[in-house]
């Protein structure tokens, strides 16, 4: 399916740069890794869509450092 001829593949890639790219401005830490991770989850999703295993991995180890220190690290 197309939108202004541009595929859904490049419609959920743009949506995960945006992410990535707003939880820059973010000020709280907190809040930055949350935002961080849901574009990062949305680079997983568009690296399966293309495939690419390098896009993968990369954002699958940025959403377990985020998820390291937002949940599991204590102080």
């Amino acid at each position: 399916m197309d939108y202004f001829d541009t595929s859904i593949t490049e419609l959920i890639g743009y949506a995960a740069s945006l992410g990535v790219l707003l939880s820059f401005f973010m000020k709280d830490i907190r809040k930055l890794r949350m935002i961080n991770s849901v574009g990062c989850i949305l680079f997983v999703v568009y690296g399966f869509l293309l495939p690419s295993i390098p896009v993968i991995i990369t954002n699958l180890v940025i959403v377990g450092v985020n998820i390291y220190y937002l949940y599991l690290r204590k102080g």
